[in-house]
């Protein structure tokens, strides 16, 4: 007989509510990631509407339901505590409002168009894609319809075809003919030869050096195109097809013994080299509208302080739909049930919303507290910060920071910074004080704008000259940080001495 035996365990386990995993999940997310997710809740939830564009609709809306503008939050005044992400009447049906506003302009803060046009045509639609979004051709689409002109017969073009789908952004074919196509793709296999004809007729169709194998043949093809007249063309392609790898060492002296030529024909044949464009598709490649960056906050100088307001116009608005509200608070108790639900993810959502906009306001406006310095001085004045800094100050778990500093930008007069760009290590100096990361990288870079060209500045000069600015580092870490700022070691930066026209 069986025995069975049963063992019973406790255990301690951390579970996030429904509210709180959507407010986690709204907060991490992008600007254009956030107003798709609020766009497709929208659609998809009857509770849920867009205000009204025209501000006098907005503003009567306010006042009938009972709502007034945000009020502005002068210097010395505090910002508001975060609301708790603890849903304590989500079953109350008076809990909320019947008409919530997700975001509500700051007084004395102007309007931020963020990367979408104020002003619209009278005769288009509110929601015209047309008014900020362009048509952008790509490669393939250029080179077909330059192919057009060419005639040819069905393999020929199909041939042509594979070549061009093949090409990479950079306008390379880096793909072997043997992988262009498979065998069954032609009645019988196209021969090298034929991929050869093919490949030429292709590199003759838009800008020169499109359709190259390598950098070398990109290079020959572009300098080809040239004059016969121009000066350095003939050292320039021997350059290019034998010594390539020393014109990237800059070896000038190697490339003059190599080709049997003087010094001033190998820097007359570079300066040609230095003309010509080594990605010759990048002028090509389409914009996708997903990677332009719409700040979450916008930094103005308020008096002597700078200070972070949110960026409104980036914010998508929702509010509860009344209509819908109404036809629930009037209908029977049997069928409440079927619209229920979706009235509490809509008040969830809303109150997810100003949680967002919240945090990331508070979290923007400490980090611009604590880099009043960066916002004045440049890089070169960033000071150290950890994300358990701004914690500590706020209140907030550390995850709580670091997702509200994910993928969240920050628009100022110097430009437009990601959040997470602020946070960086921190480097003793000899004086006993502290500077950033940031900052040694930015030293760096002005000491190598500042360098002679026909003399740079090696890793261990580099180190040198910071330790005299009191920032002790080693020759290692300076190639690290030379690197993250892409700057090539000294041997490659070394450019030669060209003679005066």
């Amino acid at each position: 007989m069986t025995q069975i035996t049963y063992e019973l365990q406790a255990r301690q386990q951390t579970s996030l509510t429904p509210r709180l995993q959507q407010s986690v999940k709204l907060l991490q997310m992008s600007t254009l990631d956030f107003s798709r997710e609020v766009a497709e809740a929208i659609a998809n939830n009857p509770f849920l509407e867009e205000p009204e564009e025209s501000g006098s609709e907005e503003k009567s809306g306010k006042a009938e339901h009972g709502f007034d503008d945000a009020p502005a939050f002068a210097d010395n005044e505090a910002a508001p505590a975060m609301e708790q992400y603890v849903d304590t009447d989500a079953g109350s049906e008076a809990a909320a409002p019947e008409t919530e506003y997700l975001a509500s302009s700051l007084a004395d803060a102007p309007a931020y168009s963020g990367d979408y046009p104020t002003q619209r045509n009278s005769d288009q639609p509110d929601s015209d894609v047309g008014q900020w979004a362009r048509s952008t051709g790509s490669l393939q689409e250029s080179l077909r319809a330059d192919l057009c002109s060419y005639q040819l017969n069905e393999r020929e073009r199909y041939l042509t075809e594979y070549i061009i789908e093949a090409l990479d952004d950079d306008g390379y074919l880096r793909v072997p003919f043997s992988e262009l196509a498979s065998a069954q793709e032609f009645s019988h296999p196209a021969s090298d030869e034929e991929w050869e004809i093919a490949l030429r007729l292709v590199q003759q169709l838009g800008q020169p050096g499109l359709a190259a194998r390598n950098l070398s043949e990109c290079l020959t093809l572009q300098l080809k195109a040239l004059p016969d007249h121009a000066p350095g063309k003939a050292i320039a392609l021997r350059i290019v097809a034998d010594a390539i790898e020393r014109l990237g060492r800059c070896d000038y002296a190697g490339l003059a013994k190599a080709l049997s030529c003087t010094e001033e024909n190998i820097q007359e044949a570079c300066v040609l080299i230095r003309t010509l464009s080594p990605r010759p598709g990048g002028q090509y490649s389409a914009v996708d509208p997903s990677c332009y960056v719409i700040p979450d906050a916008i930094v103005r100088k308020v008096g002597r302080l700078w200070v972070a307001t949110s960026n409104e116009e980036a914010t998508p608005r929702a509010r509860l739909n009344s209509a819908y509200a109404q036809l629930f608070r009037q209908s029977r108790y049997g069928d409440r049930s079927l619209m229920a639900q979706a009235l509490q993810e809509a008040r969830w959502l809303m109150r997810s919303l100003e949680q967002r906009k919240s945090t990331i306001q508070l979290v923007a406006q400490a980090i611009v507290a604590r880099q009043q310095t960066f916002f004045d001085y440049g890089e070169i004045a960033l000071r150290p910060m950890m994300l358990s800094e701004i914690a500590d100050e706020l209140g907030m778990h550390e995850s709580t920071i670091s997702r509200a500093t994910s993928n969240k930008y920050l628009a100022s007069p110097r430009g437009i910074y990601e959040f997470k760009s602020f946070f960086s290590r921190e480097l003793a100096t000899q004086s006993g004080g502290t500077c950033s990361a940031v900052a040694v990288r930015a030293l760096i870079q002005e000491m190598i704008d500042a360098e002679d060209p026909k003399e740079p500045l090696s890793d261990v000069v580099l180190a040198r000259k910071l330790a005299r600015e009191g920032v002790v580092v080693a020759r290692r870490t300076v190639s690290k940080y030379r690197a993250q700022i892409k700057c090539p070691p000294a041997d490659l930066r070394r450019r030669p001495s060209y003679p005066q026209p």
